[in-house]
């Protein structure tokens, strides 16, 4: 298969920042005096942006539709992700080693359902920001994955077609987004999404993303 640019998830992908994510959930939870949640719980919310996560985190505590403290406690996830950005986790072993492989190589993106500014600063903390030329966040609801456009949004970036990208993620949202934009998916087994079916790369370890890829020479961004 030919592929011409690499699109990358950022949660349970490029970082590891479940433990991250609680901390900054919890403190808005806190200051609206409703009851924290476990990292392992909040693993299993994450994936479809801080929106979702907000509203999963009000329906486990029987508070549901409740737009005004929802978008309340959206403004304190945020301040709390912006004012510790290092606190949101590190980066997966092996993964700063093998975009430094394939950086001047592949044109790369993050692709993400993390607003752009809370997503550059996970990424500008965890050291990894650099290696990409762009990073495409789901700033409006219409942008999140599963909805193809941001990974559509990458290609005509690059001007390269959708269907020569690779997006590598770890959950259903992100191979549903490749499979509507019509590009192709690996999925990272190592993230916090469940095993999809048949179809896609499994990466068992990032360096396997490298195994899978031809040898190119380096290009410029």
């Amino acid at each position: 298969m030919r592929v011409a640019a690499l699109c990358f998830d950022l949660d349970g992908t490029l970082v590891d920042s479940a433990a991250g994510i609680a901390l900054a959930l919890n403190a808005a939870l806190a200051e609206a005096a409703l009851p924290p949640f476990d990292v392992a719980t909040v693993r299993g919310w994450i994936g479809d942006g801080p929106d979702a996560l907000i509203v999963r985190a009000l329906d486990a505590c029987g508070l549901h539709d409740l737009p005004v403290l929802a978008a309340r406690l959206r403004l304190r996830f945020d301040a709390a992700t912006l004012d510790t950005p290092s606190a949101q986790g590190a980066a997966y072993p092996g993964i700063d080693a093998l975009l430094a492989r394939l950086g001047g190589r592949y044109p790369m993106v993050v692709v993400t359902n993390k607003p752009t500014p809370l997503a550059r600063a996970v990424l500008d903390a965890a050291g990894l920001l650099g290696h990409f030329a762009q990073v495409h966040g789901a700033d409006a609801p219409a942008q999140r994955k599963p909805a193809p456009l941001l990974i559509q949004q990458a290609a005509r970036r690059f001007g390269v077609s959708a269907a020569s990208v690779l997006m590598v993620g770890d959950g259903p949202a992100d191979l549903a987004a490749a499979s509507a934009a019509g590009s192709q998916a690996a999925w990272a087994a190592w993230g916090y999404g469940p095993a999809p079916a048949a179809g896609v790369w499994r990466l068992d370890a990032p360096a396997d993303l490298l195994a899978r890829l031809p040898v190119r020479t380096p290009i410029h961004q």
